[in-house]
């Protein structure tokens, strides 16, 4: 999952909290701190693991960072920022010469290759991402005051795609899903994140995995079914509310319906010859 929001928005605060939640034990939770020490300030919550990342912060040395955790025994991997990663990127290519299409196709690789690390990695894996800051005018007492604002996240166009979950934070501390694939937070008005935030998503987790069973089941069900009226009973005893599961039953159809049927395969006007028949020899 992702945290977003402007500088002093609550983003590191916050993922150590959702990974409490997650572990139930600050010694499996890491930060990996590209933001000064920054992680440091927020000792007084538990003993937490910290591997400070120093410059060049490249795709490499995070999916480094990343291994050295999981090698350790870490359940909940923080990294903090993901935002140097996408910016050292920026920088490399600036320094390139030749054609800047030819570049990227150098740099995109290396940046591809730490997302999809992420996105294998067997731990729970908490990315916070800078929000590119714009001050607004807001009414505060009568008056007109300047106010900090989070925008767009400062990383690759895209890279929200690839969490489950993503939270925008604002300078309030006050937190909204902007993307949920676990809909547990869908509708959600704004709230302050808590450990329990994190309890939540371990509990989606932990039903995602019966889920899966029971989803296996059904796809092994679908699969055995031998005729199409087999199918469609096995159809309306199921809620159909799963897209795979959904398009499994489509799938199995089509398959079915080009079958012949008995019928069809006992009548004499649908038997043609295969090749020539040899005359037998007396």
């Amino acid at each position: 999952m992702a945290l977003q929001g402007p500088s002093g928005s609550g983003k590191t605060y916050s993922s150590l909290l959702i990974a409490f939640g997650l572990c139930n034990d600050w010694s499996k939770i890491a930060v990996i701190d590209t933001e000064n020490h920054s992680s440091e300030l927020y000792s007084h919550l538990g003993k937490y693991n910290v591997l400070h990342v120093e410059e060049p912060f490249t795709p490499e040395r995070y999916i480094e960072a990343i291994k050295l955790c999981e090698n350790g025994g870490i359940e909940v991997v923080i990294i903090d920022s993901i935002t140097h990663e996408w910016m050292n990127i920026l920088e490399a290519h600036s320094k390139m010469t030749g054609n800047s299409y030819t570049n990227w196709s150098k740099l995109t690789p290396r940046h591809n290759a730490f997302v999809n690390y992420i996105l294998q990695s067997q731990v729970h894996i908490i990315g916070t991402i800078r929000s590119k800051q714009e001050y607004v005018l807001s009414e505060k007492n009568g008056k007109q005051v300047p106010e900090k604002v989070g925008l767009k996240g400062v990383t690759r166009d895209g890279m929200d795609y690839e969490f489950t979950l993503v939270f925008e934070i604002d300078i309030k501390n006050n937190a909204i899903a902007t993307k949920d694939r676990t809909s547990i937070f869908k509708g959600t008005p704004e709230f302050v994140i808590t450990s329990k935030t994190g309890r939540m998503i371990l509990d989606w987790c932990n039903d995602g995995d019966k889920v899966s069973e029971a989803n296996k089941e059904v796809f092994k069900r679908i699969n055995s079914c031998k005729s199409l009226d087999e199918l469609l009973q096995l159809y309306y005893q199921q809620p159909v509310d799963n897209p795979t599961i959904l398009s499994a039953f489509t799938e199995k159809r089509t398959e079915l319906e080009k079958l012949p049927t008995p019928s069809q395969l006992t009548d004499p006007t649908n038997i043609k010859p295969n090749g020539k028949l040899k005359a037998a020899q007396s």
